[in-house]
Formats: structure tokens, sequence, C-alpha cells
């Protein structure tokens, strides 16, 4: 109880020092919402009955915002606080581990919900997205926003481990971030990417998370248009399930105080 304790107070604390940064705000939370603004507004082609190219991109533009929120926030925010000494000086405390990733969790969550209710509001608003109209669909985007955040903080801690300097990560995690978007569907319709691409893109958990939010946000025609002919909701979250683990075990494994 003591370490959930602990943890609840570190998140508070992450969320206050992180809306203290404005770039940071402007760049994880916001800076989704204009990339949707810009391609909604220049691809208005209809790919399927019902469905513009607008809604098919503001439904990878969730599922994305939860990699710009997590793993890309986070891969470059701890390096940054380990080269500063903020972890060094947190290790001397008697907070425990659990504890410190609880914080960065909470932060992670709090900001993707944030941006994920400014993507929804804008694509309805703007782009004809419409909401889920059945209570399945409403309980498997709370699954996705749920597991996809907890996805992306544990693999964006275990990635922090890989920049060598604060000053390098962003150089080191942006270029992995832009490629799995390209893969995984999200600036372009995922059928009409090479096979070798859906074949990679199909290890790593925002192909499925992508795949999960146009099921949730597309009619359920739109089924037929993906590679298996169906959402194949189940192996996709057996996918980031897997990746779960797989994130927490290498960031428990990983995770530095100090630099080496």
């Amino acid at each position: 109880m003591n370490t959930i304790k602990l943890g609840l107070h570190r998140g508070s604390l992450e969320i206050r020092q992180f809306m203290r940064q404005r770039e940071s705000v402007v760049f994880t939370i916001f800076f989704p919402l204009i990339l949707m603004v810009i391609f909604g507004s220049v691809f208005k082609d209809t790919i399927a009955p019902g469905v513009k190219f607008s809604q098919y991109f503001v439904a990878g533009m969730i599922a994305s915002g939860m990699v710009n929120s997590g793993f890309q926030q986070l891969a470059i925010m701890i390096p940054m606080e380990r080269d500063a000494g903020t972890l060094k000086r947190l290790r001397g405390t008697p907070m425990p581990l659990a504890s410190y990733f609880i914080g960065k969790s909470i932060l992670v969550l709090a900001s993707m919900i944030v941006q994920t209710v400014l993507l929804i509001a804008g694509g309805v608003a703007f782009f004809g997205l419409e909401l889920p109209a059945t209570s399945e669909k409403w309980w498997l985007f709370i699954l996705l926003l749920v597991l996809g955040s907890a996805n992306s903080t544990a693999l964006g801690i275990a990635f922090s481990a890989i920049p060598k300097s604060g000053r390098g990560a962003s150089a080191v995690v942006s270029p992995v971030v832009i490629i799995l978007q390209f893969f995984s569907g999200v600036f372009f319709i995922f059928t009409q990417l090479p096979h070798w691409m859906q074949q990679v893109a199909a290890i790593f958990p925002l192909k499925w998370l992508t795949q999960g939010m146009r099921e949730v946000f597309l009619p359920d025609s739109f089924a037929l248009e993906e590679v298996a002919k169906s959402w194949e909701t189940s192996r996709g979250i057996l996918v980031n399930v897997i990746w779960l683990v797989l994130g927490v075990a290498l960031a428990i494994k990983t995770f530095r105080w100090d630099r080496d």
C-alpha cells in the first residue's frame, strides 16, 4: 500500500512538472491533433462505402497518440532526467522503483486521455467521425486505451536504456516512432502497403491498436477492407498483452538510475 501511495503522489508530481514544460505539452498532446487537421484536410477521398480517408486517419491517430504520449515521451524524458541527476537523487529516497513506474504510468494515462478527447472531438466536429453506437465498442475502446497506455509506458521505460544521453534521445527514439507509424497504417491505408511491411508491422502492437481503433470508430462493413477480411480483435489484444508482459520485464531488467 505504501508503494501504491507513493506512486500516486509521484504521479501527481509528474503531471505538475509536465504541465510546466510548455514545449513538451504542445509536442505530446497537440502535435497529433495538428497532424490530424493537416492530413484530414488534404486527403478527403472515399476509400470504402461510407468511409473517407480522413475518418480512417483519425482512427489511426488516436492509436498513434498512445505511442506519442507513452513510448516516445518516456523514452526521451527518462534519459534527460538521468543526465540531469534527477534519477540519482530519487534513488537516494525511500521511493521504490515500482512507485516511480506507477508515477510515469499516471502521467502517460492522463496525457493520453486529454489527447484522445481532443482527437475524437476534432474528428467528430470536422471529419465526420462517428462515435461508437454500441456498448461493446465502447468497452473495446476503453480496453484498447488502458492496454495501449500500459504497453507504451512499459516499452517507453524499457527503451529509455538505449539512448546514451538525454541530448541524443530524440534522435534515437523519433525515427523508431515514425517508422512504426508508417508501417502500421497510420499515414497510409494498411492494405496498400507492401506485403513485407504488413508482415513486419504485425509483430508490433501499434498495428493492432490502429486496427482496433478502426473497429471502434469505422463501420462494421470496413472489416472486409482489412488484410484478413475481419477485425481480428482477439489476436490484436493478445499481441498487445504479450508486448506488455515483455515490456514490463525489460523495463525492470534494463532500467538504470545512473548513467553508466
